[in-house]
């Protein structure tokens, strides 16, 4: 028996409806059925079932035919999908008994296999029910390979294919959500479908509150400084004022004085020369120079003598001050006597010596 035997013994009704249809469409769709045909059964023979059912499936799309869909439920049942080939057998019986007798000739044995495979292939359905949890919200879509399934078919075990399924839930507003089920040959499963609960959005998060404005840190008083106190003056450093200024007066007095006798001294030079002797008169009489010098000599002798006083005055009285001024703290015990002293330490015909002595 040759493919256009599978493929065609077209019933009348099937012959109608492509009169309806135009020429060369009708043509085209023809040609590519044949086509698919053709190649679909060859695959079929060589058990090729994947690619072999899905050719024939398109063929019959094309150009709808008895033949073909016979011959697409065997490769179904071939292939292990067991569910899908009694539903391809079963819509075959029933384009068959729509059939006039002389179609119905023309179908051969097609009719008696179709039956034994009905009855052979029914026992080994799996069926698969799906069902909602109770409160599901309403509008929630249920999806069994990529086909929903209406209200009326939710909790009734229908018949699958063997194998795995891919079952989705979506509720409406939120994301679908998939599982997939592996089922047997013959085997029932019920299947009820758990909402997952909405998580409540996470409460925003309140706003940390703003820090209160810090208070600039209060300036740290510093202690006022106390008020400075003039330094009193010391009784020792009063003292020891007045012995650099009684001592100052001594050694102007002693220099002055010191003078003054060298002027003398040197007077007397001048006397000797134009007094007495060197001038053939008697000893106290002088010539108008040593008059002069004798006159000015005895001035200065005066002079000395008040400079010298002056002199002695001031380094007794600085010397004085300075020994009785009180130790300071601290001292070392048994420390020397301090003295001073004064005046022409030498005098002769070409001068006097002036200077003063003493421990400090």
């Amino acid at each position: 028996m040759n493919a256009s035997w599978f493929r065609r013994s077209t019933p009348l009704l099937a012959v109608l409806g492509l009169l309806s249809l135009s020429a060369p469409a009708v043509a085209q769709d023809i040609a590519a059925a044949e086509a698919l045909f053709d190649g679909g059964l060859a695959d079929m023979q060589a058990g090729r079932y994947e690619t072999g059912c899905k050719a024939l499936a398109e063929s019959q799309r094309l150009d709808p035919q008895p033949g073909t869909l016979f011959t697409l439920a065997s490769c179904e049942a071939q292939w292990g999908r067991v569910a899908t080939a009694l539903a391809r057998f079963k819509d075959y019986l029933a384009l068959f008994d729509r059939m006039t007798p002389a179609e119905k000739a023309r179908q051969g044995e097609r009719p008696k296999v179709a039956r034994q495979e009905r009855d052979r292939l029914s026992p080994r359905i799996p069926r698969l029910a799906l069902s909602l949890s109770p409160g599901a919200p309403s509008g929630t879509v249920v999806k069994r390979d990529g086909h929903e399934l209406g209200e009326a078919a939710l909790g009734v075990a229908l018949p699958v294919d063997p194998g795995e399924h891919l079952v989705s839930i979506q509720v409406p507003g939120r994301p679908a959500r998939e599982q997939r089920i592996s089922i047997a040959e013959g085997e029932t499963q019920e299947l009820i479908l758990k909402l997952k609960p909405k998580q409540a959005p996470a409460p925003a998060a309140a706003p940390a509150p703003s820090p209160a404005p810090s208070k600039p840190p209060a300036p740290e008083l510093s202690p006022a400084p106390a008020p400075v106190e003039p330094d009193a003056p010391s009784p020792s450093a009063g003292r020891r004022t007045a012995v650099y200024v009684a001592g100052g007066v001594g050694a102007v007095g002693l220099v002055l004085g010191g003078i003054l006798v060298a002027l003398v001294i040197d007077k007397k030079g001048v006397v000797d020369e134009h007094c007495g002797d060197a001038i053939q008169a008697p000893a106290k009489a002088c010539d108008d120079i040593g008059y002069a010098a004798a006159n000015n000599a005895n001035a200065m002798v005066v002079g000395s003598t008040v400079a010298f006083g002056v002199e002695l005055a001031g380094l007794g009285t600085a010397a004085v001050l300075y020994w009785t001024e009180p130790k300071p703290a601290g001292a070392a015990a048994g420390a020397s006597p301090r003295w001073v002293s004064a005046g022409v330490l030498a005098a002769g015909p070409a001068g006097a010596v002036l200077g003063a002595k003493g421990r400090f």
